[in-house]
């Protein structure tokens, strides 16, 4: 995924349809803000849109969650219901890849994260996300670990189960088929 190409004009209109469309179906998401708004911010920074179109591309379903006003930034998330499907089955990051002798995963998830312009959520933001909606009934994601508990071979998750939102660790190593993670993009 590295070298993404630039969008084409009809990939980067498709996409702002299929965005401007996700904005309207879910205004709960994003009170009070405006698509124009958005929009003008995205064909301002176009290199964002490559981000995005990958988000959307693995299944991630992107939407505006919130917008920074101390750096104008609106923020999109990956909203779909479960944990994108073609970001799963990854072990937590690089050196828990490079660990496992064998039964390799394809991928981790920090550099996938990393090769897409995305970062994957922390735990307070994967909070933040469960309050505008139901997210990982079924499935779970990766959050960005802490150093101290990553150097010790862990990494955490986190997942939606009887309305309540739980965090959990795990060897970093380890990779599960329900298992991906979520991204965020500020622009």
């Amino acid at each position: 995924m590295k070298n993404l190409k630039e969008l084409s004009a009809e990939q980067r209109e498709e996409l702002l349809k299929i965005l401007k469309t996700r904005f309207e179906k879910n205004t709960e998401r994003h009170k009070g803000l405006d698509w124009a708004k958005v929009r003008t911010k995205l064909e301002s920074d176009p290199e964002k849109l490559r981000p995005l179109h990958e988000m959307e591309k693995t299944g991630g379903e992107p939407d505006v969650i919130g917008y920074d006003k101390k750096t104008g930034e609106y923020i999109f998330c990956d909203c779909a219901a479960e944990s994108p499907k073609s970001r799963r089955s990854f072990c937590y990051d690089r050196q828990a890849l490079d660990s496992r002798k064998e039964n390799k995963p394809e991928n981790n998830a920090v550099d996938m994260a990393a090769a897409m312009g995305i970062e994957i959520l922390t735990e307070e933001q994967y909070r933040e996300l469960q309050k505008l909606g139901n997210f990982d009934l079924k499935t779970s994601s990766w959050v960005k670990t802490p150093a101290e508990i990553r150097k010790l071979g862990g990494a955490l998750f986190c997942d939606r189960r009887y309305n309540t939102v739980f965090v959990y660790h795990n060897g970093a190593e380890s990779y599960y088929a329900a298992r991906g993670f979520r991204g965020l993009l500020r622009v």
